[in-house]
């Protein structure tokens, strides 16, 4: 009998080369731990079709999703982060910045004037893979200058926020971007422009603190995470259990923190009505 088992060894063997599933072809929503097919995901613009969870997208996933077809400009990309701190932890943070732009990361944010559904606008989109989407002195001064060049050519201000807050790495220069930003949209106000604020999953810390919540309109992507401080460290600071889905999108709605949550196949025809309504 000890043929049959060695033949048997080889024909399991032969059967689970045979099997092997290719890597990214299936993905495990995080909310509703479904196996799902990855392209019906992305046929549903990164939205499981089972529970409506809004997976994390790039920066340019967003751009590209958001304006009309090859009308994106991107402006200030020749802004680079500096290392004013010579800040090192584990390593250096002028290598960890090296090692991102070296995998063509570009930046926490990419700024740029561009068009949703012919209507001209200045916009930043945050790239939550590059240092969590923190919020440093390069990013603090691309989103002062989009504000101020839209203050000149008399357009609204859409920005989509997704990060960690401020960068530790920088600071207080990285904390004097939050009342830079609030400081350059308060001209904004004063010239009556438009801005509206939009929250993707995870907008958190000195982002929030400062102009991810000062839209004239306030939208959130469903289920997304908006705080200053996390749900772990409030926990562990006041010792008690925090209520279900506090600090979630549909909670902000709830207590008047947020003005409405919109899904990412309506966010286009969304802000393109709400920009009509508030332009001059």
């Amino acid at each position: 009998m000890f043929w049959l088992k060695r033949e048997r060894k080889k024909f399991d063997t032969a059967v689970k080369r045979s099997s092997k599933v290719p890597e990214g072809f299936w993905k495990k929503c995080p909310a509703c731990t479904q196996i799902i097919f990855s392209e019906e995901i992305q046929r549903n613009l990164m939205v499981c079709p089972k529970c409506n969870y809004h997976f994390r997208i790039s920066a340019q996933e967003r751009s590209d999703l958001i304006l009309d077809e090859g009308s994106f400009k991107e402006l200030y990309s020749d802004i680079k982060t500096g290392d004013p701190l010579e800040f090192k932890d584990v390593k250096r943070y002028k290598d960890r910045i090296k090692k991102l732009e070296n995998d063509k990361k570009k930046s926490a944010v990419i700024v740029g004037e561009g068009k949703i559904n012919g209507r001209r606008v200045m916009l930043a989109f945050f790239e939550f893979s590059f240092l969590g989407g923190s919020m440093g002195s390069v990013v603090g001064e691309k989103i002062a200058n989009i504000i101020e060049d839209a203050i000149e050519e008399n357009t609204g201000v859409v920005i989509f926020s997704s990060s960690g807050g401020a960068r530790m790495q920088e600071g207080i220069f990285s904390l004097m971007q939050m009342a830079k930003t609030s400081a350059a949209l308060s001209k904004l106000k004063q010239r009556g422009l438009p801005f509206i604020s939009v929250l993707t999953d995870p907008t958190t810390g000195g982002v929030t603190a400062s102009f991810a919540m000062l839209g004239d309109i306030i939208i959130a992507e469903p289920k997304a995470l908006i705080c200053f401080a996390g749900p772990r460290v409030i926990e562990q600071t006041i010792r008690q259990t925090l209520p279900e889905g506090f600090q979630r999108a549909e909670y902000l709605l709830e207590h008047g923190m947020i003005d409405m949550i919109v899904h990412r196949s309506e966010m286009k025809s969304t802000i393109s009505n709400l920009l009509s309504m508030l332009a001059k």
